[in-house]
Order: structure tokens, then sequence, then C-alpha cells
């Protein structure tokens, strides 16, 4: 969010604050109405205060309007959480990040000690790569491992398929799962 965009919401956020505790009191009858009416009466006559509120008024409905209709977000931003875009002299192609999840899903299950896998990336403006594996693995893997052999793979994949670096591959093992023993 831009810093005029956080400021607008905190405002915003307070003067909602502020009309919803004065209508609790009105409502328990701990705010006297009259009161309430007196002084709304003074803002809008008064002239100074009046021009005051109706400029509040106005940048309040714009900045609503601006909420409801217009993503905040950069085209940059956008492809950020799509993919990574990389560009040559021929084009553009565009790598998105559940292709990258499938790549490491792929890597993973070769692994016969790997049972389950799902997968996380994050991608930065620099074009590299965070992955985050989650594992669940038989009862007869090595972790330390299977997680050293996954993660040299899951980086010569991505750099042999993408040409994109990767910064990290974290692994977590979620549970270890005994082997099916067949029944005779």
């Amino acid at each position: 969010m831009k810093v005029l965009e956080k400021i607008a919401l905190i405002i915003y956020s307070s003067i909602m604050l502020i009309l919803s505790v004065v209508l609790c009191l009105l409502v328990f009858g701990w705010l006297d109405m009259g009161l309430i009416g007196d002084v709304a009466t003074n803002i809008i006559v008064g002239e100074t205060s009046s021009k005051i509120v109706l400029g509040v008024s106005i940048v309040f409905i714009l900045l609503s309007i601006k909420c409801i209709f217009f993503d905040g977000t950069s085209k940059e931003e956008m492809n950020e959480r799509q993919g990574i875009l990389l560009e040559n002299e021929s084009g553009k192609l565009m790598i998105s990040r559940e292709t990258i999840q499938n790549l490491v899903n792929s890597v993973a299950m070769n692994f016969q000690s790997a049972e389950d896998v799902t997968t996380r990336v994050e991608l930065d403006k620099e074009n590299s790569v965070k992955v985050f594996v989650n594992l669940i693995v038989n009862e007869e893997a090595v972790i330390k491992e299977l997680s050293a052999n996954l993660q040299a793979k899951i980086k010569e994949k991505i750099k042999v398929a993408t040409d994109l670096e990767v910064k990290e591959v974290n692994i977590t093992v979620k549970k270890v799962a005994p082997t099916q023993q067949e029944t005779e």
C-alpha cells in the first residue's frame, strides 16, 4: 500500500470507530441525542466548519470510489505474483509460479522415500526463487540425506529448466508415514 492510502485508511478507520462508539453510546442511552444534534448542527451550519466538512467528505468519497473500483497493485506487482517474466531480443517468457511448483513436485516424487509433497514458491524482483517443500516420508527414509539430495536436485532442475537462480530450498518433514505391509 502506498503511504497516502495508508494514511487515508487510518483516518477513515478512526472516523468509523468514533461514529460507531457514538452510536453505541446513543443506543444505550449514555449520551444525550440533543447534544449530538447540537454539535452536528454547529458543524454543518458554521461557515468555516461546513467548508471543512464538505472538503473532507469529498476526499473520502473519492478515496472510497478509488478503493472500490480501482486496484492499487501495479502491473509489475501483478507479474511478480504470477511468475517471473524473462525477456530477450526475441520476446518475453512468463514462467508461472505453478510451473516451478510442478517442477519441484516432480523432482521430489522421484525419490522413493518421499510419500507426498506440497510446495510453495516465492519469487522476487531479482528473478531469484525461494522454494518451500513440505514432505511426508516413509519410515525407511534417511531424512538428512534425503533433504540434502532433494535440495541439490531441485536447484539443478530449476536452473536447467528455467535458467533461474534458486536462493533457498527449505524442506519441512511434516510426517513419517509407516510403510504398508503386505498381508498374505
